[in-house]
């Protein structure tokens, strides 16, 4: 080590490298033996590639409230980590570092969830053993890791009940409550790009961690230094058991029941949907679950092989429309009505429909979500199950970066309206409220009864979730899933065509309906990337910038209102404190707001633009659209303009 040593020591002197990079390879080399560790820190170091080590080590990887993310190949692929020849030209062995997603990392993380679950399990006087579902998406190491976790835990005295093969995020979430586990584990990065994966946590609601648990395996976790642990005795292990076509069929039954007018989804089963799965799960329950709704469903081939590189785009994001566009061009040969795109752990859902002079048009999330729930408040309305009566028990959830316009429905049917922050962990955690708001001794079997029997306790007792979602391509619309739901959103937008379709309106038609009858409201969102160890420190900057000097005008209109969800005790419309987040709204002259926070997942900075305006009696809307769509351009031209100035200040 003397050699390496006095090589970083002389790094950081010329100030090639970070003390804190030095202080965390010293640490990694100290606490394991791992050859492939030390062989890879040294032919970065020898080939002077001090800010791929940086990008590496600048810091621990931290388990947050979601669990981790980070790059699993770097950059630079070391010949040690390149090690033999793999399937679909990946390396052998992931990316070694203290900010990466490996082995060290996915072992420390697990042992950390182990003790925790462990722990609470004694404070609850329960003897049972914990268990843990787990899944994983189709990305590079997501079977390893998956592997490592299930004899982790299970070394550690938890059962460990692991998917045979790739599923998506939402199911994992049902099979946490299907199963009454203690906790779930999904290995995937979402939409990130092919190089990263992540580990996102689930407790026995099937919803991400919310506090007091979050603190508390976070806790755990920073207090494991290796990911070298000595297993219990063999009496004391957990078992391991493998989840299946059971778990499948029971979460397709469920989905079933998403649809509200199952004779109208039989009449308009001539709807033809182009669906791609972008080289993720979804294809495990989309597919057979279109056919067995009766809709006409095509795969685009290509995509639907399960591969991590995800060579057919550019980025598995459904948001971007490039990630559709093979989608577009089999249903432009197939004379399609609607594309349908998920990303690859199959939590988020895009969209392409025609238009009116037939051509495929791109749907935002806002206005995807927004359409849904319109169709699902109205249709609960016609259908009896809500009324005047009991409507006030009824709640539609969006985050405060979601459009309006779905406050505005709220408002106009009589429904209660939530914000939550940004994540669906915190619509999860108020699903969770809602389901305790029933007496104790009518939810004892909560997760075994009906959907129409928990929607019954709910609009008595507490409040009935109609649908709830993120400008983000993410939805929901049931409770027996507690985490944004591709599987769902494809089933509830099926069902929104085959209405548009049955009153013969395209679904642009059918929004600009809604835009009329409720108002016009336009969101754009925008982010800055800036990756690495120095891009870091830019976001920062950016994010203390606007706490300590947010701007007093924009664009020629004074900033009317500024909340900081950082500094400021905030509260829903139910009363319940808001978590303390770095995120700043401003509202500006002229029904406008904007939102800054700092990506969760991803090294960006986001921005978040609000318009809206009330069409008068006879104006043409498209004139309306064009006159909010300019301002909302000329204020993203000021922002960027003003983000240079912050950083060169």
């Amino acid at each position: 080590m003397s050699d390496l040593s006095t090589q970083l020591k002389q790094a950081v002197a010329d100030k090639t490298l970070l003390e804190s990079s030095r202080k965390n390879i010293q640490a990694l080399l100290d606490r394991s033996e791992n050859p492939l560790y030390r062989q890879s820190i040294e032919e970065l170091a020898n080939t002077e590639n001090w800010e791929e080590l940086n990008n590496r080590f600048f810091r621990t990887i931290a388990f947050g409230t979601g669990g981790l993310r980070g790059k699993t190949i770097g950059a630079t692929v070391t010949s040690a980590e390149q090690g033999k020849p793999q399937p679909l030209d990946r390396p052998q062995f992931p990316c070694v570092g203290t900010n990466a997603m490996n082995e060290y990392n996915i072992s420390r993380a697990t042992q950390g969830l182990a003790a925790y679950l462990k722990e609470w399990f004694k404070k609850e006087g329960l003897t049972a053993c914990p268990k843990v579902c787990i899944s994983y998406d189709t990305r590079h190491f997501s079977t390893e890791f998956a592997e490592l976790v299930a004899k982790v835990l299970v070394e550690n005295g938890c059962d460990a009940l692991l998917f045979e093969s790739p599923r998506s995020t939402p199911e994992l979430s049902f099979a946490v409550r299907m199963h009454g586990a203690s906790a779930g584990i999904n290995l995937t990065a979402s939409h990130n790009p092919p190089q990263y994966n992540g580990y996102k946590v689930y407790f026995n609601d099937g919803a991400q961690v919310v506090e007091p648990h979050a603190t508390g395996i976070i806790d755990k976790v920073n207090a494991v230094e290796s990911e070298v642990y000595e297993p219990l005795p063999e009496n004391q292990r957990g078992k391991r058991v493998v989840l299946g076509a059971e778990t499948d069929e029971a979460y397709m039954e469920r989905l079933k029941t998403l649809v509200l007018d199952p004779e109208l989804v039989r009449k308009e089963s001539r709807l033809k949907i182009v669906y791609t799965p972008l080289h993720g799960t979804g294809a495990v329950i989309i597919k057979p679950m279109l056919q067995r709704l009766g809709f006409k469903c095509i795969t685009v081939p290509e995509q639907e092989i399960q591969d991590g590189r995800f060579p057919t785009v550019k980025a598995p994001n459904p948001e971007y429309p490039e990630a559709l566009s093979m989608g577009i061009a089999l249903a432009e040969k197939e004379n399609a009505d609607l594309v349908v795109a998920t990303d690859p752990d199959d939590d988020r859902m895009g969209i392409a429909a025609r238009d009116a002079k037939g051509k495929l048009q791109l749907l935002t999330g806002n206005q995807i979500g927004s359409l849904m729930a319109w169709y699902r408040t109205n249709r609960y309305f016609e259908l009896g199950v809500l009324s005047e009566k009991n409507r006030a028990h009824a709640v539609i959830i969006k985050t405060f970066v979601t459009t309006d316009l779905q406050k505005a429905i709220a408002k106009k049917f009589g429904v209660h309206c939530v914000e939550t922050l940004t994540g669906f962990k915190y619509i999860g955690e108020k699903l969770g409220k809602y389901e305790r708001g029933i007496p104790e001794n009518l939810r004892r079997h909560y997760t075994a009864l009906s959907e129409a029997e928990t929607r019954a306790l709910r609009l008595e007792h507490s409040f009935f979730y109609i649908f709830g979602g993120e400008e983000s391509y993410g939805y929901s619309g049931s409770d027996f899933v507690r985490d944004k739901d591709g599987n769902s959103a494809v089933v509830m937008f099926a069902e929104v065509a085959a209405y548009a379709k049955s009153v013969d309106k395209t679904l642009p038609e059918l929004l600009d309906e809604i835009y009329r009858n409720f108002g016009f409201y336009l969101e754009r969102s925008e982010s800055l990337t800036y990756d690495g160890a120095e891009g870091a420190a830019k976001i920062q900057k950016l994010v203390n910038s606007y706490a300590t000097q947010p701007p007093k005008s924009m664009d020629g209109a004074a900033v009317q209102k500024i909340q900081n969800f950082a500094k400021e005790d905030i509260h829903d419309s139910e009363g319940d404190l808001i978590p303390k987040e770095s995120m700043l709204i401003m509202e500006i002259e002229g029904d406008i707001r904007i939102a800054v926070r700092p990506s969760g997942t991803e090294p960006k900075i986001k921005y978040y633009l609000f318009g809206s305006e009330t069409p008068k009696a006879g104006e043409n809307l498209e004139e309306v659209k064009s006159r909010v769509a300019g301002r909302m351009e000329r204020l993203w031209q000021w922002l960027k303009t003003d983000v240079d100035t912050r950083l060169a200040s």
